[in-house]
Formats: C-alpha cells, structure tokens, sequence
C-alpha cells in the first residue's frame, strides 16, 4: 500500500532549477547532479530521474536512466542515488525506497541498478539509503577501490614519490592552473592509447565546454617548462572532495616528475583544507581485478581505500 503522503514524479525539463537548487542545498548532493552536467550525453542515455515528494514538498530526488527494463542510477556517471535533504531520516528513507519500487513497477521496471554516493561526499551522514537497500533484499553487485586521502591525517610519502617530487622541483617547472583542456586531453589520449588501449571518457571539447559550465568544480592544474605543458591533472570539486578525473604525463613529463609535482602541489597547496583528496578507482572488470600497481601509485602519496558499490534491487512481482 502506497504511504499517502508521499509521491514520485518523473522528472522533466521544467522542473530543472528547482531540481538544482534541491542539488545544491542536499546532504550529499554535488555538481554532476547538476541538469547542465548530466544532460550533456542526453544523446547517450534515456533519462528517467525521479524526484520524491512529501506533501507536495521535495524531499529526495534521483539521478537515473532507463535501460531496458533496468532503472540505473546513472549510467553516465560514477555514482548517483538518492539525493536527500537534510531531514531524511532512515524511517522516511524505507517509505522512499517502497514508494520508489511501486511507481517502477507501475512503469514496467523489473530491476533497479543502485550505485549509492560514496560517503566521503557526504556533508552530513547520508546512508539511509544502504540500509534501505539491505532492508528489500538488495544484493552487492560490484565493487570498485578508489585511494583517498584524508588531509586532516595525511600519511607521509613513499620514498619514491619524495624522490620523484623533488626531481621536478630541481627542474624548475612551474605549476599553475590552466584553461588549456585541449592540449592536456591531447596528451591524456595519447597516454591512454599508449599503455592502455582506450580512449578518455570526455572528448576535449566535453571537458573544456563542462568546465565553462561548472568553472568552480572542474579545474585543469598543469606543470609547464616555459610555454610547454608536461603534465597535468584535472580536478572535480565538491565542498567536501578534490577528485582527480584525469591525470596524465608526456613521455619528458614522466621522467622528470612532472605529474608528481602537480599532486603535491594540489595536495599540500590548492586543496589542503579540503577535507578529502580522492585519486579515483584503480579496478577492472567490473570491480574483480585490482591494478596493484596502479593502487600503490596513489598509495605512495598517503591515499587508503574507499569502495565505490553497485547493487542490483529486483522490484517485487517482475522478472527479467
């Protein structure tokens, strides 16, 4: 039976500031949630956000696309649950989710792919939500590692990064922030076609268009010898993380330590009141294989692990 004072809506584009401004004032809410961030690869996904109301008052929204019969929360981005209000409580949160699981079955939904946002985001605690998910049967699918640092009780360095650190320093290479995403994307596709195989996910043009949208969370900072660009990284800020989205290094950047220098200098300079400096995740295969080295790189710099989770919720009475 439905709790008569809640109700979901679907959300459309009329209702894109109230849904910002419900962003921004959250407990655990950041800019991806933002309309101008997660509709730029609308192209790619079929939006089917949802906003939770009580007594016609916004209490939670949620960042989803439909694929199939699966609702996922988002397909476009690394995580995105429940936004909540800081009066959600767990008891709410229960009616929430059954609220939630009636509409989607009612919209011929058969499953629900939840990726909750780490807590490390939060400004307030904000796992409601991973008891709910417990509460309906909901079951761990995937689980990626990423590195973080606490800055408040930083770790010291590995001797390499010391090492590394002050070899660039000795070169006498400048860091700063920059406006040029198009000659670090440049040197970010050529690192990941090198090692890697792959292409970024954001082509040049994506980054430098959502950084004009969000110039206050996505930031490029960069070590330059005179006019050259060795190495950089690009930043996502949220009010409680510095997050590396991207980091990459010409071949001369590399062995000078030039993307070292750039960390150092975010950790210890630009971001060392923040509360948290995340390296992002250092898993494959759906969570399965760890990059051991990849992970000790970012260890080395004082980071321990925070788990970024994927659970499957199946909505009673469909099968797939």
């Amino acid at each position: 039976m439905k709790p008569a004072n809640l109700r979901v809506d679907p959300y459309n584009p009329q209702r894109q500031r109230l849904w910002d401004d419900f962003v921004r004032r959250s407990k655990n809410g950041l800019f991806l949630f933002c309309r101008d961030y997660m509709d730029y690869h609308s192209d790619r996904f079929l939006d089917a956000s949802l906003m939770v109301y009580e007594n016609d008052h916004l209490i939670a929204v949620l960042p989803a696309n439909r694929k199939d019969q699966d609702l996922v929360s988002h397909g476009g981005l690394t995580f995105g649950g429940i936004i909540a209000n800081e009066g959600m409580s767990a008891e709410i949160m229960l009616r929430v989710f059954e609220h939630l699981l009636i509409h989607l079955g009612e919209r011929g939904f058969c499953r629900v792919i939840y990726k909750p946002v780490p807590h490390i985001y939060h400004d307030l605690p904000a796992e409601e939500d991973l008891y709910a998910l417990f509460v309906r049967g909901a079951r761990l699918m995937r689980r990626d590692l990423s590195t973080t640092i606490v800055q408040h009780h930083r770790l010291p360095y590995s001797k390499g990064r010391k090492w590394s650190t002050n070899k660039a320093r000795k070169a006498q290479l400048d860091v700063r922030p920059s406006l040029d995403f198009r000659a670090f994307m440049d040197i970010e596709e050529y690192v990941l076609r090198k090692y890697h195989d792959k292409s970024p996910v954001h082509r040049a043009d994506e980054i430098a268009m959502l950084a004009g949208r969000f110039p206050e969370h996505i930031k490029l900072f960069a070590a330059y010898r005179q006019a050259e660009m060795l190495a950089g990284v690009i930043i996502y800020e949220s009010r409680q993380v510095a997050h590396t989205q991207y980091i990459a290094a010409t071949d001369e950047g590399r062995d000078l330590g030039a993307g070292d220098l750039v960390l150092d200098t975010l950790i210890n300079t630009f971001y060392r009141e923040k509360p948290y400096f995340d390296f992002g995740i250092s898993t494959e295969n759906e969570g399965l294989f760890l990059n051991a080295g990849l992970a000790q790189y970012k260890e080395n710099f004082g980071g321990r692990s925070t788990v970024y989770d994927w659970y499957e919720m199946l909505i009673p009475g469909k099968s797939r």
